[in-house]
């Protein structure tokens, strides 16, 4: 039997003109994609379009370090929060505490940047058999 791993790494991309546009197209998405305070967060600003794909990118990531592909997790039970320190945080619900618990990662770290152009998430998965995880859960 092979152990599993101690750390894994998810990252992904996102054109912010392409989420822009598909959010203009269909304005339901920011409800089935994001929670209630993502988009306040997001529609705080004149062009929201960075924020939504900086969040987006870090949904997908947490997925790709969760070792889940997408559709398996609800990208709406994934939430970027920001921390008390500021720094952007995960915060799982429903499915996606599951799916974090039965994989046994016991920790999440998130990296965030963006520009005009893309955004970019980093997600670490911290894996470990000992103690309780801690998922940010409300």
């Amino acid at each position: 039997m092979t152990a599993p791993p101690l750390l894994r790494v998810g990252t992904d991309i996102v054109d912010v003109d392409r989420m822009r546009t598909a959010l203009n197209r269909t304005p339901r998405l920011r409800e089935r994609l994001f929670r209630p305070d993502e988009r306040e967060y997001a529609e705080r600003v004149a062009d929201p379009a960075k924020r939504y794909a900086a969040r987006f990118a870090a949904k997908e990531a947490t997925l790709k370090a969760l070792g889940r592909g997408l559709g398996e997790v609800p990208l709406f039970d994934i939430e970027v929060v920001r921390s008390e320190s500021g720094a952007p945080a995960i915060v799982l619900h429903d499915a996606a505490v599951g799916a974090a618990s039965s994989a046994g990662v016991h920790q999440l770290e998130l990296s965030l940047t963006h520009t005009d152009l893309v955004a970019h998430a980093i997600v670490v998965a911290v894996y470990s058999a000992l103690g309780a995880a801690d998922y940010g859960t409300a």
